[in-house]
């Protein structure tokens, strides 16, 4: 077995499978644990996506917001256990893999180049209804408690 096999074994075991696709133009809300003294607690970052660095298993992806009047950017590894979940808040359409000439733009100019990707959300309206009638058909069949129990 090569070195490049052997890696993808190995790192299969601790990828992340449970995250939704996003591209960058995407406007993603993470939810990151942070630690804080002896607690640890769930910080929202939300924010559009610029860029993603695809690397196996160190992929990671930058997202920048605007906070105040001052541009953050924040870089999270994709599979990091830190992240409790990804929401997608709004799909993008963007031309380019790597936005960073958004850095220099207002927030109305880059509404403007980013338009809403319709297709993509009318996918996700589409497969979420599905999921919805499938977790309601799976009730439906499955008895209550109280049902099997009388028997």
């Amino acid at each position: 077995m090569n070195r490049g096999a052997l890696l993808k074994v190995v790192e299969a075991k601790y990828t992340r499978t449970d995250l939704p696709e996003f591209r960058p133009g995407d406007t993603v809300r993470v939810a990151y644990r942070v630690k804080e003294g002896n607690r640890t607690r769930v910080q929202n970052f939300e924010g559009i996506v610029i860029k993603i660095k695809r690397n196996g298993y160190n992929t990671s992806f930058t997202v920048r917001k605007v906070s105040y009047g001052v541009g953050v950017e924040r870089i999270f590894p994709l599979n990091s256990p830190l992240i409790e979940r990804i929401e997608i808040v709004q799909r993008g359409r963007a031309r380019r893999a790597k936005l960073y000439f958004i850095r220099e733009l207002s927030e109305r100019e880059i509404r403007r180049k980013l338009r809403a990707d319709r297709k993509r959300i009318g996918q996700d309206q589409e497969m979420a209804k599905a999921a919805k009638e499938a977790a309601i058909a799976e009730a439906a069949e499955a008895p209550t408690q109280g049902e099997s129990s009388a028997e």
